[in-house]
């Protein structure tokens, strides 16, 4: 059967177009993840496929799920450092905001109160963007004192209710004072910490994205 030039070009033709709108169609369904937080999630020390980003960009890849990192977090930052720059960092229109400050309020002893009036209002403008939030806690060490102590660890859990967000209660579980998972300053995790870190934290992006 002799199939004409004209048929044969408009089937290539076709097929292209419907590889594009495909490819544009996938594109458009990357969901935004941003990762908001300090130097835990910077990946201080870290070479940059280390971090936390590249770590979960990774494993999202293995699994075959489309996702785009954001790392907007910063080094040293505290609460009220993450609360005056939030408006510019939403100019990158997450869907997820993975929200973890608080480790350097509570390493500088700054009053829970204040920082868990900033937190609030964090969570409360990501909210009104339409975007999901997950609320990564953290927790004060024996050192600061039994009332601190207890006052800084309660600030996670009572946001995470009040907001009704996503809520992971450490960020650092099974990392924290494992030697074998943290750098020489036993404070910030190594690239196999970053990878526990990184395996923690999916399920709760998997639940961010309602795949869980």
């Amino acid at each position: 059967m002799i199939i004409s030039k004209n048929i044969v070009l408009k089937a290539i033709f076709i097929a292209l177009l419907l590889s594009f709108i495909s490819n544009t169609h996938s594109t458009e369904k990357s969901i935004k993840v941003m990762l908001y937080g300090d130097s835990l999630m910077v990946g201080y020390g870290l070479a940059h496929n280390e971090n936390l980003a590249a770590q979960l960009s990774q494993k999202f890849k293995d699994d075959n799920r489309q996702i785009t990192l954001i790392n907007a977090s910063a080094s040293g930052n505290t609460s009220s450092n993450g609360l005056a720059r939030l408006e510019w960092s939403l100019g990158n229109q997450p869907d997820i905001v993975i929200l973890s400050l608080g480790a350097n309020d509570m390493l500088r002893g700054i009053d829970p109160k204040l920082t868990q009036q900033n937190l609030d209002k964090i969570i409360a403008n990501v909210k009104n963007t339409g975007a999901v939030v997950i609320l990564a806690g953290m927790r004060s060490p024996e050192n600061m004192g039994p009332e601190y102590q207890q006052q800084f660890d309660q600030i996670y859990p009572t946001l995470a209710h009040i907001h009704g967000i996503i809520f992971m209660p450490f960020l650092l579980e099974d990392v924290a004072l494992e030697k074998e998972y943290l750098q020489s300053d036993y404070k910030h995790p190594n690239a196999e910490g970053v990878r526990v870190m990184a395996n923690n934290l999916y399920s709760f992006i998997l639940k961010g994205m309602g795949l869980l």
